[in-house]
């Protein structure tokens, strides 16, 4: 298991396990950021990523892209 940050642009990864608070957690989750899920990078911008989640591009920071698993 890694964060979504270790992932390369194109690569296509389950959602293991999303880490965080509670709140951020449910925020995720409204995104389409559920476990069992395909979520693949569209680019990366300095550590901020853009990724495909559930046929939607999703734009993510850093911060938020660590505490998501894959």
């Amino acid at each position: 298991m890694m964060p979504l940050t270790m992932s390369k642009v194109g690569e296509s990864n389950i959602i293991k396990k999303i880490g965080g608070k509670e709140e951020t957690k449910k925020f995720l989750e409204s995104l389409g950021f559920v476990i069992g899920s395909t979520v693949t990078i569209v680019s990366d911008i300095g550590g901020n990523l853009i990724v495909n989640v559930k046929e939607s591009r999703v734009a993510v920071s850093k911060e938020m892209a660590l505490k998501i698993m894959v």
